[in-house]
């Protein structure tokens, strides 16, 4: 079963500073990178797909999921939140600006589907995105999207009770 990969609090930067996009993209880079799941040139690539196919990474108002294809610059599945000091544009029509940057690594392009669509379904609350910019630490950012630091969701844990009698285990 694919879960939203893990978010260590070295993966999580509140109120970061960022001039434009490329450097809100690049701050995600570097929490995937600090936390063992990138080598640095993937937050390139990152910017590279926003730079060739447009702002579709912006995904509902407030909202970036930077991403690039798996590749030999993805260590581990990785997941990355930035919230942003102040809002930058990425150049969506209707979604802009970005206050929050969700930076997913995957190492197969099946977990790449299975992953967006899992955090896709995180952010099904209209309110999430404001919340999680006004978090406060990691663990409230967690809270926020339902995980815990091992990247299980609570709907996630849930089956796996449901499937083992109740123990939780997935």
């Amino acid at each position: 079963m694919t879960t939203i990969p893990p978010l260590p609090d070295t993966a999580v930067v509140l109120r970061a500073r960022a001039d434009d996009w490329r450097a809100a993209v690049r701050e995600a880079g570097r929490a995937l990178t600090r936390s063992g799941a990138t080598r640095s040139e993937y937050a390139d690539r990152m910017i590279a797909v926003i730079e060739e196919f447009g702002a579709y990474v912006v995904i509902a108002p407030g909202l970036a999921l930077a991403h690039a294809r798996p590749g030999p610059d993805v260590r581990r599945e990785g997941l990355a939140v930035v919230t942003l000091a102040t809002a930058v544009p990425f150049g969506h029509p209707h979604n802009d600006p970005v206050r929050v940057v969700v930076g997913l690594a995957v190492s197969n392009a099946e977990d790449h589907v299975a992953s967006v669509a899992k955090l896709a379904n995180a952010f099904n609350d209209s309110g999430i995105v404001g919340r999680i910019a006004r978090a406060a630490s990691a663990d409230e950012v967690r809270a926020l999207l339902g995980i815990d630091t091992e990247g299980e969701s609570a709907a996630d844990a849930d089956a796996g009770a449901d499937a083992t009698g109740g123990a939780g285990v997935a």
